[in-house]
């Protein structure tokens, strides 16, 4: 029997062709400084990779959780009674859900990069979201941990 205060946790992390993006930011900025010399270009280089590593960082940052009775994705803290159904999405039912099938009022915690998503109901009536839309590279995991939560 394995004893877990977090049954569920994902990071949402970038690709790693993000990093190679954040070096060709660097690469970029150093030879638009090249005219003014060599160390305003090192600067650039090593700057501008800087900078966009730390962008690409933050929005990979994001995390999923399920832990003490509550789902935590992101910003949002909802307990896992006030969910209903949890709906495993495949990468072309996702698309249609973060796109034409999305309603304004849902909470969307979406990764492009991320194919496969997890949409569950939300049951509480003083509650104006219909749904939340979860970016998951394993939502199976993911509706089950919910699940046993709402069980325990």
């Amino acid at each position: 029997m394995q004893l877990s205060t977090t049954p569920y946790e994902e990071r949402l992390t970038v690709p790693r062709s993000w990093w190679l993006v954040s070096f060709l930011v660097g690469v970029s900025l150093g030879l638009i400084l090249l005219p003014f010399g060599t160390l305003p270009m090192l600067g650039g280089l090593a700057g501008g990779t800087a900078a966009a590593a730390v962008v690409a960082s933050s929005y990979g940052s994001v995390r999923i959780r399920v832990v003490n009775g509550s789902l935590i994705a992101g910003d949002a803290k909802i307990p896992v009674t006030a969910l209903g159904e949890a709906e495993v999405l495949d990468p072309e039912e996702a698309r249609a859900w973060r796109t034409y099938k999305a309603d304004t009022r849902a909470f969307l915690l979406l990764r492009a990069y991320i194919p496969r998503a997890l949409k569950v109901e939300v049951t509480d009536p003083a509650d104006p979201t219909p749904y939340l839309y979860l970016s998951s590279r394993d939502p199976e995991r993911l509706a089950e941990a919910i699940r046993t939560a709402r069980a325990a």
